[in-house]
């Protein structure tokens, strides 16, 4: 069974459907949560983990020199030795020495095609150029900004889409869903491999 720590900085639905998976579903067996980490103490995915019964963690980064903060995040993460570092709505770049500590080893979802928009605003940007189908893109993390080697791709139906709400309503609803599988494939593909 797989050790994993997840990131998140705000309400973190997606590790919540993690959580929920690890419970009763697809990841269940296969992987547990030692640990949520949070760059923000008022992050409100917190409070959900406390409740599923996992350690959290804060880690501030808001004001802190970049230096400090990849130090005291190193430690934090490598107390609790995970074999994955799971991305969750994680809103901080992750600084390239950190990344290469865990090569292979940190993963991240996005809502778009990464080969077609990085960084923020990815469902802004499908809605603001109305596109009828958008993906949801699992991948490892490199030192870029959602540029890492693309593990598994999504599609999202956004035909009838008309607002906003509707592109991120319906991308969640994959992304939830898909995260996990995601994981179980790359937590089970390397057991067999090993």
């Amino acid at each position: 069974m797989k050790n994993i720590v997840i990131f998140i900085s705000g309400r973190g639905s997606n590790m919540e459907a993690i959580l929920r998976s690890i419970s009763s579903g697809v990841l269940k067996g296969v992987c547990s949560v030692s640990c949520v980490v949070s760059n923000r103490a008022d992050a409100a995915g917190l409070d959900t983990a406390r409740t599923y019964g996992v350690k959290t963690a804060v880690v501030v980064s808001k004001g802190v020199h970049a230096a400090e903060y990849n130090r005291k995040l190193r430690e934090t993460v490598d107390a609790f030795s995970p074999d994955y570092i799971v991305l969750a709505g994680y809103m901080k770049i992750l600084d390239s020495g950190f990344v290469k500590q865990y090569p292979k080893r940190i993963i991240n979802i996005h809502p778009a095609d990464t080969s077609a928009h990085q960084g923020l605003h990815a469902y802004e940007w499908a809605f603001e150029n109305r596109l009828k189908k958008s993906y949801i893109t699992v991948h490892y993390v490199d030192e870029g900004v959602d540029t890492g080697e693309v593990i598994g791709k999504a599609e999202v139906d956004m035909v009838g889409a008309t607002s906003l709400h509707d592109y991120e309503e319906r991308g969640l609803a994959v992304e939830h869903r898909f995260y996990s599988e995601m994981l179980k494939n790359i937590f089970i593909t390397e057991n067999v491999a090993r």
